[in-house]
């Protein structure tokens, strides 16, 4: 097996041990440590590898959808996922509140193509093969794509791979065009492949805290504490990126200038909820609903919850 694929390998880590774990009635049990959720390379991953917050159940997920997989199972309190999975799992009626976001990374989630296809801009996809994560960030990229180009879904033959998958179907010329993340987006940066577009001008590419209802009535005193923890983490980790990426590569499992580059263009400061969020995530979800992607319309300004914003700033 190549290390290529060693690395995507471990970097898809399956929800299922997860997903066993405890139930609705433990994940409310106020003396329990906070069940977390976290991806690889998402801002959590920082605070983990600093040992930031003692005491806490870390759960590795591949993507933000196997988060909320776990939320709606009762497997964690809390989850870190993009701006995409949310409004999915809201559709889907899974219990959650969002708790805490970032300032915008558009440049963290590209489409990638070869080079030697000649290919110029993503209007030259019509009629192409296009890979994503269903329900991901890069979903609602691929949404502000078309709607940029003048095109439409039936416009492109969209392949649903999770990103373990996504990467040989790319270097196997099985697809035309990869939309995808850090930390995959940096990994798949190698001589011969071009940065067709990114969501700069078209998606934010936020990351959102989502926390169990359980969690926030008997857990409050400890998502606090976590959540303060985070943001000085955060901090810490953007005033000092030579050792944030020094730190990080080994969790990454991936080498540490790799980790830095993704870094340099992903990793933001965290946000406050104001009213402007929960504006901006229903105008997400209100272009899925158009193109039919979720069942009916949601009401995702109702699932802001402000209470941990000083934590945040």
């Amino acid at each position: 097996m190549h290390r290529r694929q060693l690395i995507l390998g471990g970097l898809a880590v399956a929800a299922s041990a997860a997903l066993t774990g405890c139930g609705d009635d433990e994940a409310a049990a106020g003396g329990a440590g906070l069940r977390i959720g976290y991806q690889r390379f998402g801002g959590l991953s920082l605070v983990k590898a600093r040992a930031a917050y003692p005491g806490a159940t870390w759960s590795l997920f591949e993507s933000g959808p196997a988060v909320t997989e776990a939320l709606k199972a009762g497997a964690i309190d809390l989850g870190q996922t993009g701006e995409a999975p949310p409004i999915f799992a809201a559709a889907a009626r899974v219990p959650f509140a969002i708790a805490g976001t970032s300032a915008p990374v558009p440049e963290g989630e590209a489409v990638l193509v070869k080079k030697a296809r000649g290919f110029r801009g993503f209007a030259d996809l019509r009629g192409r093969t296009v890979a994503l994560n269903k329900g991901s960030n890069v979903h609602w990229l691929l949404v502000k794509l078309l709607e940029a180009n003048r095109m439409t879904p039936a416009d492109l033959t969209v392949k649903y791979l999770k990103p373990a998958e996504g990467r040989p179907a790319f270097d196997n010329d099985q697809i035309d065009a990869w939309i995808i993340w850090d930390p995959y987006f940096a990994l798949a940066e190698q001589p011969g492949v071009q940065v067709l577009a990114d969501a700069t001008g078209l998606a934010d590419n936020r990351e959102y805290i989502l926390v169990a209802p359980g969690a926030l009535e008997k857990k409050s005193a400890q998502l606090k504490a976590f959540l303060g923890a985070y943001q000085e983490t955060t901090a810490w980790g953007i005033a000092h990126p030579g050792e944030r990426a020094r730190v990080l590569a080994p969790e990454l499992k991936i080498d540490e200038q790799v980790t830095a580059r993704a870094l340099a263009r992903s990793a933001q400061p965290l946000a406050p909820l104001t009213p402007a969020i929960g504006d901006e995530l229903q105008a997400i979800a209100d272009g899925f609903t158009r193109l039919e992607l979720i069942p009916g319309s949601v009401d995702m300004r109702a699932r802001i919850d402000p209470r941990f914003s000083a934590e945040l700033r």
